[in-house]
């Protein structure tokens, strides 16, 4: 069994439709791994299924083979970090820190130890009596991160924690929290809605829609073969044109065949990323199409264009070697190793 196992959970806010239906979720031991979706999916109610905050209507929780489903969250030993960060404004860096500890009712010295260790991990050791309002963003980020690792938790829970810091602080912090992370060999759960920060840092990558798990791999994997038109839009693929298989790694498409590297029975429609469509001087004899360009953006170092074609308006970047107009009439060649079905 997997260090963390959520097994068919359902979640349901009025008793009636479900917020999460069937959910399936297996965590290794010191994997970081990553709820990432859209607004209103079900990421942070995942979360805090595992937190213990909302007891499933469904399923069960197993952690390290040990049934969680109906331990109560003072009794998990789970670290929370959450995006309003939380600290205490009335205690000290040193005070909040040492905050669960207290709750265990951990001796002083021992706690003394502890806190002081944590505070030089995370970098803190020379603001520990200062006060919340007297720290920036990211200190006040690293103190409640510090606060949730220093009672050495079963499992670290991160709820958006980046959210509320700017684009520099985010970098930063996503590399602080990834160093400490593989340092002490946490479990971890990352709830965001960044793709880019949560490939950044993630060891496997959950996306997620309606309340379901659309796509569980790597972030390598998941950015190079996503399985689902869904997971595809969301990474990024913008261009979707409609197929039905013929034989072995030929699909057609409005008359056209196609040769596609990779194979999926199931697959309705190829998807190709605008970079990896390339502007060629002449028709191809394989997967080479015609287009005329209907609209042009730069993109500093490069050309956007959108260019109708006998398949439907697609989106294709080309490079400022050479430029076309709107209006012009153009040839594309889409790779059969870049082509992804879904």
């Amino acid at each position: 069994m997997s260090y963390v196992d959520l097994k068919d959970i359902a979640v349901s806010y009025d008793g009636k439709s479900n917020i999460l239906e069937g959910l399936n979720l297996k965590i290794e031991k010191g994997e970081l791994v990553s709820l990432l979706g859209p607004s209103g999916c079900g990421k942070t109610t995942t979360l805090r299924v595992i937190a213990g905050y909302i007891d499933p209507k469904e399923g069960e929780l197993f952690v390290n083979d040990e049934n969680y489903t109906k331990i109560p969250v003072h009794k998990r030993n789970f670290g929370i970090v959450f995006q309003s960060y939380a600290l205490f404004p009335h205690l000290t860096v040193f005070e909040n820190v040492a905050f669960g500890l207290k709750m265990k009712k951990t001796d002083k010295e021992t706690t003394a130890k502890k806190v002081n260790e944590m505070l030089e991990i995370c970098g803190l050791t020379e603001y520990k009596d200062r006060y919340p309002k007297q720290m920036s963003g990211g200190q006040r980020q690293r103190v409640a991160l510090a606060r949730a690792l220093v009672i050495e938790p079963n499992l670290l829970l991160l709820d958006e924690p980046l959210s509320n810091l700017d684009a520099k602080l985010r970098i930063q912090m996503r590399v602080e929290i990834k160093r400490l992370q593989k340092k002490m060999n946490i479990t971890t759960v990352f709830v965001t809605h960044d793709q880019e920060e949560c490939f950044s840092i993630s060891d496997r990558v959950a996306i997620m829609n309606n309340g379901i798990i659309e796509q569980y791999d790597t972030p390598e994997n998941i950015y190079a073969r996503p399985k689902t038109e869904f997971v595809a839009r969301f990474i990024g693929f913008e261009n979707f044109i409609d197929v039905v298989k013929k034989e072995k790694n030929l699909y057609e498409a409005n008359g056209v065949v196609f040769h596609v590297d990779e194979e999926v029975d199931a697959a309705s429609k190829m998807t190709i990323r605008p970079d990896d469509i390339e502007i060629v001087k002449e028709l191809g004899a394989e997967n080479g199409i015609s287009g005329k360009v209907l609209v042009r953006t730069f993109l500093g170092k490069s050309y956007q264009y959108e260019v109708e074609s006998n398949f439907g308006r697609l989106v294709v970047n080309g490079s400022d070697m050479e430029v076309y107009e709107t209006g012009d009439s153009i040839y594309l060649n889409l790779p059969s190793h870049k082509i992804v079905l879904v």
